[in-house]
């Protein structure tokens, strides 16, 4: 039962989440780091949904911390060198072997493998932080779910949930695109809570 209510809360918030911006936010052109607020409210609460339509520093951003976990753990604590090693089946890290990375925790299933991340770890993390890549190419955080990824050009990207990523295979290189336009408008402060 929990978790059909956790499927249909999801597939409920979605639409808000992953929603485009509204068109007075899109004709706004002032770059100054200020975050605006959609009008549209977090599903069950009263908190405000937020567009980020400003610009801030190149590819610094939020991390996406999974709330139901430990604080900073990046990636909800899978280990972001899995991705690219073997079978590319991510697998669940340690934190016996955590590497700090831009104050975040990242958790890793061996030593060997913190110690690859530590020698390039742009080369490891996720992009956007490991937010939605597709929510990204609409200017939006959401969450970004560990098993939903898929590593294009060398680069880690991870989606909300299957949905969004069967939307987001339909045009990868022009959602990339689009991402990696509004990724460095998001205050590097900003959260997404999907609790």
């Amino acid at each position: 039962m929990k978790s059909k209510f956790l499927a249909i809360t999801m597939i409920a918030f979605l639409p808000i989440a992953c929603s485009p911006p509204a068109a007075d936010d899109a004709a706004d052109t002032d770059t100054g780091s200020t975050v605006t607020e959609t009008g549209d409210t977090m599903p069950g609460t009263d908190m405000p949904m937020i567009d980020f339509a400003r610009v801030t520093d190149d590819m610094q951003g939020p991390v996406f911390i999974d709330p139901k976990g430990p604080a900073n753990v990046a990636v909800s604590g899978y280990d972001p060198v899995s991705y690219f090693e073997g079978d590319g089946v991510p697998v669940k890290g340690s934190k016996d072997f955590g590497v700090k990375y831009n104050d975040f925790d990242y958790y890793f299933s061996s030593a060997a493998n913190a110690e690859k991340f530590k020698a390039d770890p742009a080369a490891f993390a996720p992009q956007y932080g490991g937010h939605c890549a597709w929510a990204m190419s609409r200017g939006r955080l959401a969450s970004g779910d560990p098993t939903k990824y898929k590593i294009v050009d060398g680069k880690l990207y991870l989606n909300f949930n299957q949905m969004v990523q069967d939307t987001w295979l339909t045009d990868i290189p022009g959602f990339i695109e689009k991402a990696d336009a509004a990724w460095p408008k998001v205050p590097e402060d900003a959260t997404f809570d999907n609790q």
